[in-house]
């Protein structure tokens, strides 16, 4: 199975401070905020939604295909994705911006303030994903995941066109898009992935009921944080799978794109949706010990130790076959 990954392609600045936001906002204050916060640390890491889902898909073994728009400096970014089996011959490099730009302040409780750089991620909806798929296959699914708000509609079109299946990721760009533009996105969707946040959110800006939004995609698979995953669909009961545990967060930066990577992995093997979830909160896990979105590494034993630490045998067993790549 092919998956392509459609989606923002960024570097991201990582800031650490050291207290906490709750303590420095005044209830009486918040409609005039004027906050600067000393940052302990800096990292600069690699990032973007896609670009960390094609990462974490190419550390299991599937070859994705990514499709996004980056600046000239991104020719470094290429060859580490390259090297760890992401396709980027669909990438699109622009001649005038700079590739997005992500910056992000975690505090002591791990709550983040984040502010996102288009760049170069303005042209991605000048992209025709019907060009990518005749230049480089029919892909088995697509993955629209946060981008461009025009470059996501058109996608979406695009895939519905050509009868071919997708999966719908908004997060980050709910908060720009009209409610047209959300229920159009979710409409007919393979799949649906969300944070709990977000599904309240996405409900609020698509005017829909849950039980509206379920009757429209094929399975909503929204991410709780250290309680895990639930899946859910209109003709079946909830599934919900715990989360793997953490000894210590170092950084909770693309724990979501981590999930989705090990979860889409484990449905493009065909293994049922429960260990899928259960794979997705095991990379997850590892991502949550580093500090930036692309520097995990999986090994095949850890990993199967660690899902059959939460999960129990069975879910080592299902998966191990499909593990046999990973040193």
């Amino acid at each position: 199975m092919r998956i392509a990954v459609t989606g923002s392609i960024a570097t991201d600045h990582l800031l650490t401070f050291p207290g906490r936001f709750t303590e420095q906002l005044l209830a009486d204050r918040l409609d005039r905020v004027s906050l600067s916060f000393l940052a302990d640390g800096l990292e600069v890491r690699r990032g973007g939604v896609a670009a960390n889902i094609a990462f974490g898909l190419g550390v299991l073994g599937l070859h994705p295909l990514l499709v996004g728009a980056v600046g000239a400096d991104f020719e470094p970014y290429r060859v580490w994705l390259k090297d760890h089996g992401v396709d980027t011959g669909s990438v699109r490099v622009s001649d005038t911006r700079h590739t997005a730009r992500f910056v992000c302040t975690t505090d002591a409780d791990q709550n983040q303030i984040a502010t996102f750089y288009a760049g170069a991620m303005a042209e991605a909806r000048e992209m025709d994903l019907g060009e990518v798929v005749a230049r480089s296959g029919r892909p088995d699914l697509v993955l629209i995941s946060p981008d461009d708000p025009g470059a996501m509609l058109r996608h979406t079109h695009t895939c519905r066109a050509l009868g071919i299946p997708f999966a719908s990721d908004p997060s980050q760009q709910l908060a720009r898009l009209t409610r047209e533009e959300v229920r159009d996105l979710i409409d007919g969707a393979h799949r649906l992935f969300t944070n709990e946040y977000e599904s309240a959110l996405l409900c609020e800006r698509s005017g829909f009921t849950e039980e509206e939004v379920l009757s429209r995609v094929g399975s909503w698979i929204t991410t709780h944080g250290e309680a895990g995953v639930r899946i859910r669909a209109a003709d079946r009961e909830p599934l919900t799978v715990p989360a793997v545990p953490v000894a210590e967060v170092v950084d909770p930066t693309g724990v979501g794109d981590a999930f989705r990577a090990g979860f889409l992995a484990g449905t493009a093997w065909g293994v049922p949706e429960r260990y899928a979830a259960q794979l997705g909160c095991a990379v997850a896990a590892a991502v949550l010990g580093h500090t930036g979105t692309q520097e995990y590494h999986l090994s095949r034993e850890p990993l199967l130790a660690a899902l059959r630490s939460a999960y129990g045998p069975e879910s080592a067993t299902e998966l191990a076959a499909h593990l046999r790549g990973l040193r």
